[in-house]
């Protein structure tokens, strides 16, 4: 019995017993696991998710045709999150009287997108005032 006993002690040593290619692969996957551990809690701290901030970008009249005057724009969503139905709205003002509005939609802008987009005015709006502005965005 004394030998029995001894033979499943030697069996026992040997089965924990780990040999050196284990311990390089419990190496690298305790390693990938911390890693991806580490960027799960670096992203939770870091990504703040802000709110989109529109900005629009007016720029010069670049041509004139048929009697209508056209003025491009540029707007980019600075923030974080996605905004649909972006309503962008022109006005322009001709002694201190509204002359003319226009209104564009741009369906989709998300973090980071540029759209360009032109206005078409009857007046000049360099007789005038003329003002584009964002007027309402929708969350996703």
């Amino acid at each position: 019995m004394a030998i029995s006993q001894e033979t499943e002690n030697n069996e026992l040593k040997q089965q924990t017993k780990r040999t050196l290619a284990e311990w390089v692969s419990f190496s690298i996957a305790s390693l990938i696991l911390a890693l991806i551990i580490s960027l799960i809690i670096y992203i939770a701290i870091n990504d703040k998710q802000e709110p989109p901030f529109i900005s629009i970008i007016q720029k010069q009249i670049n041509r004139k045709s048929n009697g209508h005057y056209y003025v491009p724009f540029e707007i980019v969503n600075k923030g974080d999150i996605t905004a649909e139905s972006v309503q962008i709205l022109a006005e322009l003002k001709i002694n201190d009287k509204v002359e003319e509005t226009g209104e564009q939609q741009i369906d989709f802008l998300s973090s980071g997108e540029k759209e360009e987009g032109t206005f078409i005015f009857t007046n000049d709006p360099r007789q005038g005032q003329l003002k584009i502005r964002v007027a309402s965005y929708k969350s996703p």
